[in-house]
C-alpha cells in the first residue's frame, strides 16, 4: 500500500539540521544552523547567487504567485521553472552536506 511505503520512506529519513546543531560547528557559520549558513561553510562550490529565487521565504511568496489566477499564464510557468531549480538546489545541497559529514565521520574513526 502507498501508505506503507511512505511510512518505510519516513522511517529513513534523518533530519541534517539536529545532526549539525549537535556535532558540528564552523566559525562561518555566525551562530546560525540554516541550510544557507551551513552549505557555503561546508560545500563552499555551491551558492544560491544566481538562481532567481535565493530562499524559503522567497520561494513561498513565489509559489503564492504562480496559482494567483492573476499572473499571466508565461509568468507563471517562469516562476514555476524557477522554483523547481530552487528546490533542486535545496536537495543537491543536503546530498552534498551529509557526503561531507560523512567523509568527516569516516576521518574521525580511522
Amino acid at each position: 500500500r502507498c501508505s506503507e511505503r511512505l511510512a518505510s520512506v519516513v522511517a529513513r529519513l534523518e533530519d541534517l539540521h539536529a545532526t549539525i546543531r549537535t556535532h558540528y560547528y564552523h566559525p562561518r557559520l555566525h551562530g546560525s544552523f540554516s541550510l544557507k549558513s551551513v552549505l557555503p561553510a561546508l560545500v563552499p562550490s555551491m551558492s544560491y547567487d544566481n538562481l532567481a529565487v535565493q530562499e524559503g521565504q522567497q520561494a513561498s511568496v513565489e509559489y503564492l504567485r504562480m496559482v494567483d489566477p492573476a499572473t499571466p499564464p508565461e509568468e507563471r510557468e517562469k516562476i514555476r521553472q524557477d522554483l523547481l531549480t530552487y528546490c533542486a538546489q535545496d536537495t543537491l545541497a543536503m546530498v552534498k552536506i551529509r557526503e561531507k559529514l560523512l567523509r568527516r565521520a569516516e576521518t574521525c574513526r580511522a
